[in-house]
């Protein structure tokens, strides 16, 4: 792990509750796995493919992806090196961002820190629960970020569906866990629900790393943190034992 992993971590961890007492409504459950490395490769194959156009990872590199989840170079470059060619570039999205802003209202926001910020289940939940709604100028609109002006850049994947019960409610902010709302699919997509979840799981988990790339040598070197305190407390107690020998 290097200094700069420990000081984002710490950075992060700080101020993650904050964000989340801002705001969100109640989560879809989803719990990532970093250290998966399959799943977070798929991940960023899908990131690149389908997000990276409007969104950037702009404190993260090809080359530190590659190092932790072992991506070859040739592999890196052909399938994931859309806006460089320098493995030590940051990964950015070509989208100028004055363009954006007259696209969507607001240039689409760098995505590095959100599963951190706003936890993995927000993100899991906001792909999850885009629906029809003709109101809007793109059509949709998200139970989890009500009127958001990102249009549902995987309903080919998905489909589009529709809310079974009612329209939505509006958020309260609560931020207890569930099932997730019901839903009755109008257009089917290209890919079946269950690989559309799979699909999602992949971007979160992938998100999740992006947002700490060193959570995995953290989490590791929590454990041997743990074993020297445990290792410790006997040594202290019987260096304790030795000062106070004279006195009882």
């Amino acid at each position: 792990m290097t200094v700069r992993h420990l000081l984002a971590g710490l950075v992060l961890g700080a101020i993650a509750p904050l964000s989340l007492a801002a705001g969100g409504g109640a989560l879809m459950d989803y719990t990532p796995d970093v250290s998966n490395s399959a799943s977070v490769q798929r991940g960023a194959a899908n990131f690149m493919n389908y997000c990276s156009g409007c969104h950037s990872l702009r404190f993260l590199r090809y080359q530190t992806l590659a190092e932790d989840h072992e991506v070859p170079e040739d592999l890196l470059a052909e399938n994931l090196m859309f806006t460089s060619e320098k493995p030590g570039d940051h990964i950015l999205t070509a989208m100028p961002s004055e363009a954006a802003t007259g696209w969507f209202g607001q240039a689409p926001p760098d995505l590095s820190l959100t599963a951190r910020a706003r936890g993995a289940d927000w993100v899991y939940s906001f792909l999850m629960t885009f629906y029809v709604d003709p109101s809007k100028a793109t059509g949709v609109n998200n139970l989890q970020l009500k009127g958001a002006s990102m249009p549902h850049v995987l309903g080919h994947l998905e489909g589009y569906k529709v809310v079974a019960e009612g329209e939505p409610k509006e958020d309260k902010g609560g931020h207890g866990a569930h099932k997730g709302p019901e839903f009755e699919y109008v257009q089917a997509g290209a890919l079946t629900p269950k690989e559309y979840e799979a699909f999602v799981r992949d971007i979160t988990n992938f998100l999740s790393y992006a947002a700490e790339p060193g959570a995995k040598e953290r989490h590791a070197l929590g454990r041997w943190v743990l074993l020297y305190l445990f290792l410790l407390i006997p040594l202290t107690w019987l260096i304790k034992k030795e000062y106070w020998k004279d006195v009882h």
